[in-house]
């Protein structure tokens, strides 16, 4: 197929255009800086500056939306807010519109979300068909999605794909957590009951490429392991992998004096289940955290 990936460059999307590259499509990649699409995508992978360069008669078999600022990065002032939406919706909107105007329409649109769609949710267990929530992070990606799905009207499939923490030791968040715990500083954020709600980068690729080729398959997907843990058992089972004591407590109150309204994001978790992809009986092949970290950290 000739697919086109926007997002290319980030953890995510350079281990998709790898594993795409591996079957043989051909992939563009849409980013803002064009001269390292080719070093961090792979030799071969073309480089669309702008969507505008996107022509009616270019075609595309499928599309994959990745691309959105880092939710965590930087506080949430009005202005990094709009950063926030621009980077989703509006070039979500930019997307949908170029599909409308393409006179071959791609057969496929696979687009990001977040399982921060649900909101806080305590212990309850969320699939796809649960509500979604009502603070920032859930609306952002609540009208993402709307966005996104607006393509179906032009006969394009959609899959909305609900991401949880993509584990990979080569960035995101247990990138930025293992220092700390190899030097035996690991710690638990405040009381430690909130959900974390993972999946190991390879399974996570492993889902993308299932919803790329299964056109009976559309519509939103949690994007998560079967087998969501506390952050306590995340704590623990990260420790006992690197062999390091984990012994320390972030407390609640610092955290959010540190970090204003985004301390929600690592304080009030999502307990969120692949319901739908189960249901299709996609492969996860690491569905326990232990299984899943030893692969990633300790397995050459």
């Amino acid at each position: 197929m000739n697919i086109l990936i926007t997002g290319g460059t980030g953890l995510i999307g350079r281990a998709l255009c790898r594993a795409l590259l591996a079957e043989k499509h051909t992939l563009t990649v849409f980013s803002r800086h064009p001269e390292t699409v080719s070093v961090k995508c792979g030799a071969g992978v073309q480089a669309l500056a702008s969507l505008d360069d996107w022509h009616p008669d270019r075609h595309f078999d499928a599309v994959i939306n990745l691309a959105g600022e880092p939710i965590v990065d930087a506080p949430w002032t009005r202005q990094r807010r709009k950063v926030l939406r621009d980077s989703r919706i509006a070039l979500t909107e930019k997307l949908v519109s170029r599909i409308a105007q393409a006179t071959h329409k791609p057969a496929v649109l696979l687009s990001g979300s977040a399982i921060g769609y649900y909101g806080g949710r305590g212990d309850e267990e969320l699939i796809e068909t649960s509500g979604s929530g009502e603070d920032f992070s859930a609306h952002l990606c609540t009208d993402w999605e709307a966005v996104a799905a607006e393509a179906g009207q032009h006969g394009v499939r959609v899959c909305v794909l609900r991401t949880g923490l993509v584990l990979s030791k080569d960035g995101g968040l247990l990138a930025r957590m293992l220092l700390p715990f190899r030097l035996g500083l690991g710690a638990r954020l405040g009381d430690g009951k909130q959900w974390m709600s993972w999946v190991l980068i390879d399974d996570y690729i492993r889902y993308v490429l299932r919803l790329l080729q299964d056109d009976q398959l559309s519509g939103a997907f949690n994007m998560t392991s079967p087998n969501p843990v506390t952050n306590a058992e995340f704590t623990h089972t990260l420790a006992a992998v690197l062999h390091r004591p984990a012994l320390f407590v972030a407390p609640a109150f610092l955290l959010r004096l540190a970090l204003g309204d985004r301390a929600a994001l690592l304080l009030e978790g999502q307990r969120v289940l692949p319901h739908r992809l189960q249901e299709a009986g996609a492969q996860c092949v690491y569905p326990d955290l232990e299984s899943a970290l030893t692969a990633v950290l300790v397995r050459p």
